[in-house]
């Protein structure tokens, strides 16, 4: 994220933090955080530290600030891009995955930060006198015993671990003396059945006095979240028209796409909200109900959408929002919570919030074992990727229905965020390497220009001598526009080639075993689960002739079939061996008979 201040622009692009001349485009210092920095592109080598997050920066009393991937927050020198201090503020001990993946804010003397970790700490926001970088308070996400909120997790250690990271930079109203937070998911991320409860104050806004840390209120969009659903987006500050008066408000969007808005002094919202029920799950001690904001319509599409117009694999299902990820039903695809990570932006003068995600499926198992959690089932669905798109709407921010909505493929990487402008215009990077100016009340497109790369965050918008200009860095540059600007459009980056139906490593084996063991890939430790329903290896190359054996390492019968019907192992029991013989070179796609989810591939040359 840019940021421009007195004709200069400051930015993050790991390991450095750099800082611009805005007219011109010169470097004036550069702080790298891994291999030394400072004036002029040459200075001492810091303390080691980790990567500046890409959020950007914050500014106060003469000092830049960052947090950094090892949870320390760094003050440099504004004019000269010196260290001045560099604290850490996470817990001890220093476990892996502890870091700050949020810009800070400064306001009212003090810098505050997020701390995140997917290992289960308890989020926390930490206040550190700007000047010194001493801690002024700490506030947690997940309270201890005894702390209001803590009635709503179970009378054991599980609030220790209990999640809620902070992923995302802060809002701040110096005024009103408060600054404001989105938190992140429960952990464990799939699993409800050991912490009982709506567990404050995960995927929560709050507010906090800003000197204090102290909470003055707060809302919970998401209770008992077993669904991995941060609240992934920075809220944003608006005046809105509320009966004839201005009201200084907050507006935050939930991970499945509806907006919340309130009043951001008294945390009242601003439109009425209404309870639904949801899905239950006894086991995962599932919430009762959950909040919608009445009337309103979500960016992202339900089940019943995908059900209806989209091609899903053969031998799933799919599930709605708030259903449980459950042992019993293996082969569910959840729509994804897509609206993510892009910052969003409100404009006064049409009075929507605009707001970019991805709508996409996701396959979500659980293990036996709460604590096992595993992003990569999705890519053993063939094709499920081709369903992907990124979607970016305008939502009305009185009715929070929906204005209008756009799509477009995922290109060579993801979109930016957007920003919205007083001049009626909204710019966005598309992740093919345009960066597009589109009218804010009907989104068409009124002006493009090829950057030749995806964009590394959303677009800033400042004023010199007179001039407005915008800017964007993208992967492989920084790019400043106005009216008349000379610059040529570079050359459109590769268009992505149409995914492939099988992806990963192709692995030369004449012998495949029906189980698999899937490794936990978070950072709670070495965690482990059998998997029946994933062929192993999933891809497989021999030569033509060649006779492939089937082991039943597994627990339940299996039948390895081709999908064209051409072969079939026959039924092999638990421990139990079958063969088939390729004679004839081709690929050919293969599923469990009695698991019709579980797809391999052979290739025969």
């Amino acid at each position: 994220m840019t940021v421009v201040k007195n004709g200069m622009m400051y930015f993050t692009a790991p390991p450095n933090v750099v800082k611009l001349n805005a007219r011109t485009g010169q470097v004036v210092w550069r702080f790298a955080t891994s291999s030394g920095g400072g004036r002029g592109g040459s200075a001492s080598t810091p303390p080691a530290m980790g990567a500046p997050d890409r959020e950007g920066v914050a500014f106060g009393d003469g000092l830049v600030f960052i947090g950094t991937s090892d949870a320390r927050v760094v003050a440099l020198r504004d004019d000269t891009g010196e260290l001045v201090w560099n604290r850490y503020v996470g817990e001890d001990a220093r476990d892996k995955g502890q870091g700050i993946a949020g810009a800070p804010v400064y306001a009212g003397g003090i810098v505050s930060v997020g701390l995140s970790g997917d290992n289960g700490w308890r989020g926390q926001v930490v206040g550190l006198d700007g000047k010194t970088g001493r801690e002024v308070w700490r506030w947690f996400a997940v309270p201890a015993p005894g702390e209001p909120g803590s009635e709503t997790w179970p009378k054991t250690a599980q609030w220790k671990f209990g999640g809620g990271a902070l992923w995302l930079a802060g809002v701040a109203d110096e005024e009103a003396g408060l600054v404001y937070y989105v938190t992140g998911n429960g952990v464990p991320q799939l699993s409800g059945e050991h912490r009982e409860g709506n567990n404050l104050f995960i995927c929560s806004i709050v507010a906090l006095d800003m000197k204090t840390g102290k909470l003055k209120w707060h809302y919970q969009t998401i209770r008992h979240d077993i669904w991995e659903a941060d609240m992934s987006i920075s809220p944003v500050l608006y005046d809105a028209q509320v009966g004839g008066r201005t009201v200084k408000a907050i507006g935050a969007i939930r991970p499945d796409g509806y907006v919340f808005t309130f009043d951001r002094i008294t945390g009242k919202p601003l439109m009425k909200l209404e309870e639904r029920k949801v899905p239950q799950d006894r086991f995962q001690k599932t919430a009762t109900t959950q909040p919608f904001p009445a009337g309103a319509e979500g960016v992202l599409p339900d089940c019943e959408w995908w059900r209806k117009t989209q091609p899903i694999p053969k031998g799933f299902e799919v599930g709605c929002y708030y259903e449980a990820v459950s042992l019993d039903k293996p082969n569910v695809l959840m729509p994804y919570y897509g609206m993510r990570v892009a910052p969003m932006s409100y404009s006064q003068q049409t009075g929507y919030f605009y707001a970019v995600g991805e709508r996409s499926l996701r396959w979500l198992r659980r293990a036996e074992d709460g604590y096992f959690f595993s992003t990569a089932f999705s890519n053993r669905v063939p094709g499920l990727d081709r369903l992907e798109s990124f979607v970016m709407a305008a939502i009305d921010g009185t009715t929070h229905k929906i204005v209008w909505r756009r799509e477009f493929a995922s290109g060579a990487g993801r979109p930016s965020g957007v920003l919205t402008t007083a001049g009626g215009l909204l710019f966005h990077a598309a992740p093919d390497g345009h960066f597009n100016a589109h009218d804010a009340r009907t989104g068409e497109i009124v002006w493009q220009f090829q950057t030749g790369a995806p964009a590394g965050g959303p677009a800033a918008s400042f004023e010199l001598d007179g001039e407005q200009f915008v800017s964007l860095v993208t992967s492989t540059n920084v790019w400043a526009f106005k009216l008349g600007g000379t610059l040529p459009a570079r050359p459109a980056p590769p268009s992505p080639r149409e995914p492939e139906l099988f992806t990963g490593q192709l692995a030369e084996t004449r012998q495949i075993e029906t189980a698999a063991l899937q490794r936990d890939n978070a950072f709670t430790g070495a965690r482990f689960m059998t998997d029946e329903y994933q062929f192993s290896p999933y891809r497989t190359k021999v030569p033509v002739g060649t006779t492939v054996t089937w082991r039943n390492n597994g627990t339940m019968v299996h039948t390895a079939v081709a999908q064209d019907g051409s072969w079939s192992t026959g039924p092999i029991d638990p421990a139990g061996v079958a063969a088939v013989t390729f004679d004839r070179p081709g690929t050919y796609v293969y599923i469990c008979k009695e698991h019709p989810w579980a797809y391999a591939q052979i290739i025969v040359e």
